[in-house]
């Protein structure tokens, strides 16, 4: 064994450009009254802070900017967060508790069934952690991807990135299914600056562990020619060894060589 390598789910393993960002920017047009609609770009801006991995309370913030921008203070303002994830979750899984018919639905695949048997075959534990939850990381992995109860760890089980206990959550489990990985350096597969960050805040907690962060271009950057290169120096500055495409560039010949 090289290394054990845990996933982000969102612009990693699925495209959410047209789900959960779509999710986002309805979000808050609806809760500023149709006033005011985030582009790609200022979500963008908004993640690459660092601190807003959850959508839910990214769309809050972004609600909260605009106001304040209109010489609203946040603190008179009565924003109902329940509310706000209710509404979410009515464009992301859609109007139907139990069959979902929402944006996610349409989320297209980035990685096969194929490539994460070519880890295995390769004797690469592998596993998830992601601030999606379980419901919908759950709906991705077995239903679409179709892959039999990987190790995964969503929002409801760790506090969110860059917060690195969900992380060390993974390896612990990938741990209690194979032998003789303690010593193994850990590779951590990421889209936005708060996955690079969640490394570097692991370093900090575990200093005898090697981790390694990989960034992944997601789809609506890549369609984007003009901010590839931001996004790119945003994922290395932020602690990338190596930015990537697409997931599956991270080959068992790549992850031996980084």
């Amino acid at each position: 064994m090289s290394a054990i390598v845990v996933f982000d789910i969102d612009g990693v393993i699925r495209d959410v450009g047209n789900s959960y960002r779509r999710a986002l920017a309805d979000t808050v047009w609806e809760f500023t009254n149709g006033a005011y609609r985030p582009t790609a770009i200022e979500i963008d801006k908004l993640k690459g802070e660092g601190i807003w991995n959850n959508d839910w309370e990214g769309s809050q913030e972004m609600i909260y900017r605009y106001f304040e921008s209109q010489g609203q203070p946040r603190s008179q303002l009565k924003l109902d967060y329940e509310r706000i994830v209710t509404y979410f979750q009515t464009k992301y899984r859609g109007t139907d508790p139990v069959n979902w018919n929402g944006y996610i639905c349409d989320e297209p695949l980035l990685a096969s069934l194929e490539y994460f048997g070519s880890l295995t075959a390769a004797n690469i534990p592998w596993g998830f952690f992601s601030g999606a939850t379980r419901g919908s990381a759950t709906y991705i992995l077995e239903r679409r991807l179709g892959l039999t109860a990987p190790v995964l760890v969503a929002m409801e089980d760790a506090p969110g990135k860059p917060e690195p206990e969900g992380l060390f959550i993974v390896v612990d489990r990938l741990g209690a299914k194979h032998a003789r990985i303690d010593s193994l350096p850990i590779c951590y597969v990421g889209d936005t600056v708060a996955d690079m960050y969640t490394i570097s805040n692991a370093r900090t907690q575990q200093p005898n562990r090697d981790f390694i962060a990989v960034g992944v271009l997601p789809p609506h950057i890549l369609a984007a020619a003009s901010q590839i290169d931001g996004y790119r120096h945003s994922l290395i500055e932020a602690g990338a060894k190596v930015v990537i495409n697409n997931v599956e560039e991270l080959t068992p010949k790549l992850i031996n060589s980084l």
